[in-house]
């Protein structure tokens, strides 16, 4: 028993020393973060960005990730630097971070920032890769002034399997909200749903043959909402496997449906940012020819 004692022991210290609050002094965010001017973050992902969102009672917070290391040698979003820690700040507030073990990293590049269960408190999205299991979506969130993983997916169960966040939205209509994701996008790519529960992410729905991702690409940002049927909800636009479709998918009831197939021309590159206004119900993909493809509901 005494054993048992001292090895819990043991546990709670390190995840204490994970979720550990830093001094905002030691990494301080700069005003220019919070105006929208300066989006790298010191000391974090080469290619990284800081998220910055403000919460429904007005409380800004930001997220990115840190510690870069190349413990984990994939390199699917370009190289093989990963990150080993995940970083939030308040302004005007305290600083946090969560250090993975060596046998984890974020295989991301910028958090996402989202209330997930309604509370007013926000939570952080991230793709969270096992060494020997592949990657995971994991959300974490500031509980009792530490910076702690909340739930998860299951791992996908082998190393160098990843897989890419889609979208965040109601978009069953089940008044919670689901995370969308695809799995492995490059080899045959399962776009699913989930839900939080409990300290899990359950699936209420799946569909095969989607990609959201170029593999190398730095790009994950290849799929867009709107609401296509016109009845108030969100559905999901996302390549097909080859991206050389958009797939629009929504829910009928509780059960997911392809609503539209559209072809394209060349394969999906990126969400084109566009510097003028965009009309009402339509999205703009830029494509692997450079031409840009508008898409509009019906």
């Amino acid at each position: 028993m005494k054993f048992l004692r001292t090895f819990f022991s043991a546990l709670a210290f390190v995840a204490a020393l994970n979720s550990m609050p830093v001094s905002a002094n030691e990494l301080p965010l700069s005003e220019k973060v919070w105006n929208g001017q300066e989006t790298v973050p010191q000391n974090g992902l080469p290619d990284g960005k800081i998220a910055v969102s403000k919460s429904a009672n007005g409380q800004e917070v930001a997220a990115w990730y840190g510690s870069p290391t190349t413990r984990y040698r994939h390199g699917i979003l370009g190289d093989a630097v990963e990150a080993g820690s995940l970083h939030v700040e308040y302004r005007g507030g305290r600083h946090f971070q969560f250090r993975l073990p060596n046998s984890q990293v974020f295989e991301d590049r910028t958090p996402r920032i989202v209330d997930l269960d309604g509370d007013g408190r926000p939570e952080i999205v991230t793709i969270r890769t096992y060494q020997s299991a592949g990657a995971s979506v994991a959300i974490f969130g500031v509980r009792n002034d530490q910076l702690v993983e909340l739930a998860s997916t299951e791992a996908i169960g082998r190393s160098n399997r990843w897989l890419n966040i889609a979208g965040i939205r109601d978009y069953a209509e089940r008044g919670s909200l689901q995370i969308a994701y695809v799995e492995t996008p490059h080899i045959g790519g399962t776009l699913y749903f989930v839900e939080w529960n409990g300290n899990r992410l359950q699936p209420i729905a799946s569909i095969y043959g989607t990609s959201n991702h170029e593999i190398g690409s730095r790009e994950q940002d290849l799929s867009a909402d709107m609401d296509y049927d016109n009845d108030g909800h969100m559905d999901l636009v996302v390549p097909s496997i080859d991206r050389r479709a958009l797939r629009v998918f929504g829910f009928s009831g509780r059960q997911l449906a392809e609503l539209e197939m559209v072809s394209l021309p060349s394969p999906v590159a990126r969400r084109a940012n566009m510097d003028q206004p965009q009309k009402a119900g339509c999205v703009h993909f830029e494509l692997k020819n450079r031409s840009m493809f508008e898409f509009c509901r019906p």
